[in-house]
């Protein structure tokens, strides 16, 4: 009689440590293995301690977001961005508008060497901000007004108050239309700002307003009467811009670092000649979604696994041969604030490069990550390129090339008879039967 087979208490361990172990494997082996974006901790740089409580609601939302931050005096001796070759931080965050000297090892050029790494930087200025920071904000790609008195002031677009002052407390509304940076949900309130201007050049690609003024704004002294016309007016006043570096750092600059405070957060607007008054103003969501882009929770892009082969083949060959059929992909990810999502558009384009593009394809996308193409190489050998560069207003930029060699064909593997040859052949044989015909008829003819 046969038994059944048993197995020991150890055996059966090993099998379900085992099989766990596969599932785990297969499971990260189908998710991108790619580590988020940036880090959590910020360096925050202050005038006065009390600003830490006049604006804790804006800290306490990157704080519920995971970041660590890092409260000093601008003028902390001990204050240091970096420790040798090491940054200690990943962001930095200036709330300190008239500092004239930061303490420790932090000056301008530390600043925007941290900024050129590829850190984040936040600048809040006022009507008292210091030609350090103005000079920091210009290194950044703004200007603001030369005149160390001026304000931003609208007579039309002010906020309606039990004083209504000097009209430089003043409400906006025009924002950038784009929701990567924004978010997707509408911010219904405007925003309350009281600040100074700046001005963008408009040639700067890398440099664009996310908050304008109005058309009836302008920029002067509140409490002096108008001599000339005012060098800053209209929309073309910028009251918050952000920069977006070519290393993908950003920066965000904003003239008013009353409109991050808590009295602003939980103030009720209204415009003056509008009916209808909100109960909170726009500052805390324009703000907290802001942040958002600007520590790259949104629209931060991601390349792996670039490919590209012989058509019905799967490995990379070394080089290719004029008129080969190929394949191009890559695997391009999204990081959505908590993990890595596939990225989905219709606009990522691949460029077969040498001087200039003699091939240029949009990518068409599987909507799991993976962008594809086919072509046929160009008949002109030499040492090309695959090139990706993709630039999407909010995005961080993607550039990505990789160098293959193209050769012509070999002399035995051209065809044998040329079809677009037919015609010389023609013609040499119609020669040769001429020549016989026309010697027979000369030794012939009498």
């Amino acid at each position: 009689m046969s038994a059944s087979p048993s197995f020991s208490p150890l055996v059966l361990l090993l099998i379900t440590l085992i099989t766990l172990f596969s599932s785990a494997f297969f499971a990260a082996a189908a998710s991108p293995s790619l580590s988020p974006p940036r880090g959590k901790k910020i360096l925050v740089l202050l005038d006065d301690i009390a600003v830490k409580s006049s604006h804790s609601l804006y800290f306490s939302s990157l704080s519920s977001r995971g970041y660590d931050l890092d409260f000093k005096l601008s003028g902390d001796p001990s204050a240091s961005l970096r420790h040798y070759s090491h940054y200690l931080y990943d962001g930095l965050v200036l709330f300190c508008p008239s500092t004239e000297r930061f303490g420790g090892s932090i000056d301008q050029a530390a600043i925007l060497d941290f900024v050129d790494s590829g850190h984040d930087l936040i600048i809040a200025a006022d009507a008292n901000a210091s030609d350090l920071i103005k000079e920091i904000a210009t290194e950044c790609g703004v200007d603001f007004d030369e005149d160390p008195s001026a304000m931003v002031v609208d007579h039309l677009s002010y906020a309606v108050s039990e004083y209504e002052g000097d009209h430089t407390l003043i409400v906006a509304n025009d924002f950038i239309q784009a929701d990567i940076i924004l978010g997707n949900k509408k911010i219904e309130a405007p925003v309350l700002f009281q600040g100074i201007g700046h001005s963008i050049n408009p040639a700067n690609s890398l440099v664009f307003k996310v908050l304008s003024a109005s058309h009836a704004a302008y920029s002067a002294n509140p409490n002096a009467k108008l001599s000339a016309p005012p060098s800053l007016s209209g929309s073309a006043i910028s009251l918050v811009s952000v920069m977006q570096a070519r290393n993908n750092a950003r920066v965000l600059i904003s003239g008013s670092l009353s409109m991050f405070s808590n009295r602003f957060f939980r103030s009720s607007v209204q415009q003056y000649g509008a009916t209808i008054r909100h109960q909170k103003a726009g500052n805390e969501q324009f703000l907290t979604e802001i942040s958002k882009w600007i520590f790259h929770e949104r629209g931060h892009l991601q390349a792996m696994n670039v490919r590209h082969n012989k058509a019905g083949e799967v490995d990379e060959p070394p080089m290719y041969r004029i008129n080969d059929d190929l394949e191009y992909s890559v695997e391009i990810y999204e990081w959505s604030g908590t993990s890595w999502e596939p990225y989905v558009a219709n606009d990522v384009q691949v460029q077969f490069y040498m001087m200039s593009p003699y091939v240029l394809k949009t990518l068409s996308a599987d909507k799991k990550g993976v962008f594809s193409t086919s072509f046929k190489v160009p008949d002109v050998y030499g040492v090309f390129q695959f090139k990706v560069e993709y630039q999407k207003l909010g995005y961080t930029g993607l550039s990505l090339s990789k160098q293959i060699p193209v050769r012509p064909f070999r002399h035995n593997e051209y065809e044998r008879f040329i079809p677009t040859a037919y015609p010389y052949y023609g013609a040499a044989f119609s020669m040769m039967a001429g020549f016989f015909l026309f010697t027979f008829v000369h030794l012939y003819n009498k």
